[in-house]
């Protein structure tokens, strides 16, 4: 099940009693990694109470890979517990007499059972004005929220991958019809590289004409003897790997985005080229 319409999914940038309360009056749905430890209108501290619960349930999430941290893709078990909070308005907000004196939130705690050693344990703090009352609804929740990796590496690949902000556009209208059509590419890109991983037997032509396919193994494999029929995605994937970097090891891994966008403009140019000598 997707996460509804007329809903927020936010990481800790998010956590803002505005948005909260906005949220509220206008009949909207949030989903937010907590940041701040908000008081209640009992002056409980949501983040400390929250730890105190019993564990009421376990969920497996896959994490993404971490290049930064070194770390890869790797799939984790973690403790649920949640409870219903009635959050007050910030003192500093109280002049703002627009803002509602209070929000109730549902908050999930989700922290890793057994994390790697060496490492400290994932801890998530989710919070939602969507009702949670079984632990199904809070395993729920928190596959809603590691969706959001994937709308990162979207924004990624709109913005470094198709430079969307480089767009040097004189109209409004001119760059959203560009964004639009670079976000259909961006989609494009992530849908070739994740279908490689999910279902790497699928044949390439679900992605690729019958000429593109065949230049891109010529060209990846340096030969001019090309297949007959469609091999298959994972192939394919690999063989943008080749032409959008260096030499990979096996170790490595499948190709990742960035890999692959490379691959797909050096396949275009070699495209061009075939079809202006043709």
């Amino acid at each position: 099940m997707g996460f509804p319409n007329k809903s927020n999914v936010c990481d800790r940038e998010g956590d803002m009693y505005e948005l909260f309360d906005a949220a509220q009056s206008g009949g909207q749905l949030f989903l937010v990694r907590a940041a701040q430890n908000r008081m209640t209108l009992d002056n409980v501290k949501i983040l400390d109470n929250i730890r105190t619960k019993q564990c009421m349930g376990r969920v497996e999430v896959t994490l993404p890979r971490d290049s930064r941290r070194m770390l890869k893709v790797r799939k984790s078990v973690l403790q649920i517990r949640f409870a219903y909070y009635e959050i007050k308005r910030p003192q500093i907000l109280n002049k703002n007499k627009a803002l509602s004196d209070s929000v109730g939130v549902w908050v999930i705690y989700a922290k890793e059972e057994s994390p790697p050693q060496g490492e400290e344990p994932i801890e998530w703090f989710l919070m939602t004005n969507e009702p949670i009352e079984t632990a199904e609804q809070a395993y729920e929740r928190i596959h809603y929220y590691t969706q959001r990796w994937k709308i990162e590496r979207f924004h990624y690949v709109l913005k470094s991958g198709c430079a969307v902000e480089k767009l040097q556009q004189r109209s409004m209208d001119r760059t959203t019809l560009l964004v639009l059509m670079y976000s259909v590419i961006a989609v494009a890109i992530m849908n070739m590289t994740y279908i490689a991983r999910l279902h790497p037997e699928e044949p390439c032509s679900v992605f690729f004409e019958e000429d593109e396919w065949k230049v891109l193994y010529c060209a990846a494999n340096k030969t001019k003897n090309a297949p007959k029929k469609p091999y298959s995605m994972q192939e394919a994937v690999t063989f943008l790997g080749r032409l959008g970097g260096p030499k990979r090891a096996p170790s490595d891994g499948p190709p990742g985005l960035k890999t692959v966008w490379l691959g797909l403009a050096t396949l275009d140019t070699l495209l061009a080229y075939r079809e202006w000598l043709a």
